[in-house]
């Protein structure tokens, strides 16, 4: 606990200067044309024990540096804003150490590349789930999913980062719930055909690659497992269902990302009957890693560890120990990343956690790096700058809109609108607002609060005050999920669901004018009222 590192960098100097006395060694590791494993085993034998645990170890962006990098042999960071240079300078600072393993930046590219200036931002996981008849006709062959995933690929390379954390395919059970947005849908069998994403974002994985094994280093499905089940929606709370209704349930598309090669897997903040998913041995490692045979490596939420405990960090050396013992790999401590090492480092001294437990998780991780060819290529790609923005979000948003209304009868529909109408007005808090247009995951990770399913003021003043009377209405819902619209329905005209659309709205205005038909089917249960609860429903 609280041991200084100093005498650690002195030694590390000293092995400095003897690798460079002998470059003319051998090194199988970073030779390309050794089998994968062989490769592995060269570096991990090579490594000392704190080289191992910083590979375990990510930080934020804020506070890593090429000298932090160097010191502590960080293997990854997370950030909210990049640019190819700063990717590079922290990335020398990596390479620089003893063994040369370079870092994985990764970085919450949920709806694109929503952190960046200039760079897309796609409608949420709430309305892509909609868009699914753009392929149920075609098995095996969703079209738009998968071309966002190319699309957010190619920003995210061009900005040197190598790894994204999603796709999320939490099944949300309960809109409650206030990431529901994040969710492709309340049903499993749509949120385990929206994991095609997962090859658009890594590439198709290739015909001789085994099961469970990460093709390239680009995805994190998350967050493992039974994060959109929790009771009443309470974010972060307990998923109280039987064993057998988690796996038909909430596991089913992680068995799919993992068929896809997906590189990783983050695990959630939430509790299974009881029991903290970040302690959960026999779900991480049992099922996990062992039923499901998966390859790559586990990462915690941010500070995940330290929410094992109520109030978190208030045992953290039971956290470090109950968290790494259930299988999680690499941790994310963003900020107070020495007391991490420190720690584990005792435990691993101490015989708590044995030195097989953190060989297994380096290898796991070593392996993605590996397989992604961040040790051939680790700096990024200066050419691919430009590559920012994406034609393809209008066509997302055109297809994640559902048409809930059109006309006061079906013989009178009212959209799609004239083009040369003389008059039209536009209202209402979001229709010149890109924050609220974009939600959570842009401006910040939160975007507006809200636990409330019914539709919020200023909506129900703005519906009644300019859709009253003689005027022709039509209410276009800005929303992360479901509202009870049910009591302002007979003064609407048309209604329709754009959920969170992103960037492009004229994706909302193409089919308003009649450019392009209606296609979205709903992905959730739009219910009537707020009673009954809707988890009594399933």
């Amino acid at each position: 606990m609280g041991r200084t590192s100093t005498p650690i960098l002195g030694i590390i100097l000293l092995f400095c200067c003897l690798v460079s006395v002998s470059e003319a060694e051998y090194l199988k590791y970073k030779d390309p044309k050794q089998p994968l494993n062989v490769r592995i085993r060269d570096l991990l034998k090579r490594m000392t024990l704190e080289e191992k645990i910083g590979q375990m170890t990510q930080i934020e962006r804020r506070v890593a540096t090429p000298d932090v990098m160097k010191k502590y042999f960080i293997a990854t960071k997370a950030s909210a804003e990049t640019w190819v240079q700063m990717v590079n300078g922290i990335q020398n600072g990596a390479l620089s150490t003893r063994l040369g393993i370079p870092m994985i930046w990764g970085i919450d590219a949920v709806h694109g590349h929503n952190n960046v200036y200039n760079a897309t931002i796609f409608p949420h996981n709430v309305g892509l789930g909609v868009t699914r008849q753009v392929y149920i006709h075609v098995p095996l062959d969703p079209v738009l999913i998968k071309k966002i995933g190319d699309a957010t690929a190619l920003e995210v390379r061009a900005t040197g980062i190598h790894y994204v954390f999603a796709p999320c395919i939490a099944v949300c059970r309960d809109p409650r719930w206030g990431r529901c947005y994040e969710s492709y849908s309340e049903d499993p069998q749509i949120v385990r055909a929206m994991t095609e994403i997962i090859p658009g974002l890594q590439g198709d994985i290739g015909s001789n690659s085994r099961k469970g094994v990460p093709f390239v280093a680009e995805t994190c499905a998350k967050h493992y497992v039974g994060d959109g089940g929790t009771n009443k929606g309470i974010n972060e709370n307990d998923t109280m269902i039987s064993y057998s209704e988690l796996l038909s349930i909430h596991m089913p598309a992680y068995h799919d990302s993992i068929i896809k090669g997906v590189s990783t897997v983050m695990v959630s903040y939430s509790s299974w009957n009881g029991k903290k998913m970040h302690t959960n041995h026999e779900l991480v490692t049992g099922y996990l890693k062992n039923k499901l045979r998966f390859r790559g490596f586990v990462i915690s939420d941010s500070q995940g560890i330290d929410k094992i405990t109520s109030p978190p960090h208030s045992n953290y050396s039971y956290s470090v120990q109950a968290g790494v013992s259930a299988g999680i790999d690499m941790i994310m401590v963003p900020f107070n990343f020495t007391e991490f090492i420190d720690e584990l480092t005792s435990q691993v001294k101490n015989n708590i956690i044995p030195v097989s437990r953190i060989d297994d998780a380096v290898a796991r991780i070593l392996r993605v790096k590996f397989v992604m060819g961040l040790f051939e290529n680790p700096l990024a790609d200066l050419s691919l700058v430009n590559q920012l923005g994406s034609k393809l979000a209008r066509e997302a948003v055109r297809k994640s809109l559902v048409l809930l209304k059109n006309g006061k009868s079906a013989e009178k529909p009212l959209l799609p609108l004239p083009k040369k109408t003389s008059k039209l007005l536009v209202a209402g808090s979001h229709a010149d607002n890109l924050g609220y247009q974009c939600g959570g995951w842009t401006i910040t990770w939160q975007g507006v609060g809200g636990n409330n399913l019914t539709e919020a003021e200023p909506g129900p003043s703005t519906i009644t005050n300019v859709c009253a009377g003689s005027i022709q209405c039509v209410v276009i819902l800005i929303t992360g999920r479901p509202v009870v619209i049910q009591p302002y329905l007979s003064e609407i005209d048309a209604l329709v669901a754009a959920w969170l659309p992103g960037t492009e709205g004229q994706g909302v205005t193409d089919l308003l004018f009649g450019d392009y038909g209606f296609t979205g089917k709903l992905a959730r249960t739009w219910f009537k009222t707020v009673e009954p609860a809707p988890n009594e429903c399933w």
